[in-house]
């Protein structure tokens, strides 16, 4: 009877031990997070710095009715004009020059002078590749709208450079008639029936020397 008594207390405790929740490991600490790194400056915006450009706003001279708004813009080598002249005999052909005076006070625009010339050259053709004044623009002709589309490449002249080539401030003349480019000083355009002045629209940046 004893030996049936030690057992089941036995029994008993070994039961106990099975029922007895298994100890619960102790968790290990997780590490510390990394510091954060700073985040990069945002870049900073590009800013575009635009080239130096200038507008002529042409306006009828003695009554003729004739107007045109060109701008003239810094191209390869010089000075690149497009605009519109309006207010012409459709299909007539008339001569359009850089003048050295931005003035259109006189009635007949005489107050803007001769052709811009400062280098002394013969009054010619540009587009023949010959001596030429530098104000010398080639002949415009007006569609049958009475409207001349201008777009043309002015080489050697300049945009706020400060140099003698440079346009701001000069005038800008069409002509009654076309240039014959050979008689001199003026290639027998006739009178003047419009007049503008060159005026700086974009200033050149601050680094920006004449143009090449």
């Amino acid at each position: 009877m004893t030996a049936f008594r030690t057992v089941l207390i036995l029994g008993s405790a070994l039961a106990l031990a099975a029922c007895s929740p298994a100890e619960t490991p102790v968790a290990e600490e997780a590490p510390a997070p990394a510091p954060a790194m700073p985040a990069e400056p945002a870049p900073a915006p590009e800013t575009t710095q635009l080239a130096a450009s200038a507008r002529a706003t042409l306006s009828p001279v003695g009554g003729s009715g004739v107007s045109g708004d060109l701008v003239f813009d810094i191209a390869d080598g010089g000075v690149r004009v497009t605009g519109t002249l309006a207010g012409l005999q459709p299909g007539a052909t008339h001569a359009l020059h850089v003048h050295e005076f931005g003035d259109c006070s006189a009635p007949d625009a005489t107050s803007a002078g001769g052709h811009f010339n400062p280098g002394q050259q013969p009054h010619g053709d540009r587009a023949a590749g010959g001596a030429h004044h530098a104000g010398d623009i080639p002949n415009q002709t007006a569609g049958d709208n009475g409207e001349a589309a201008v777009d043309q490449a002015l080489a050697g002249l300049e945009i706020a450079s400060g140099g003698v080539n440079d346009i701001v401030g000069k005038g800008v003349i069409v002509h009654a008639q076309a240039d014959d480019y050979t008689t001199q000083p003026t290639g027998n355009a006739g009178g003047r029936i419009a007049c503008g002045v060159i005026e700086l629209v974009n200033a050149p940046p601050a680094d920006a020397g004449p143009a090449e």
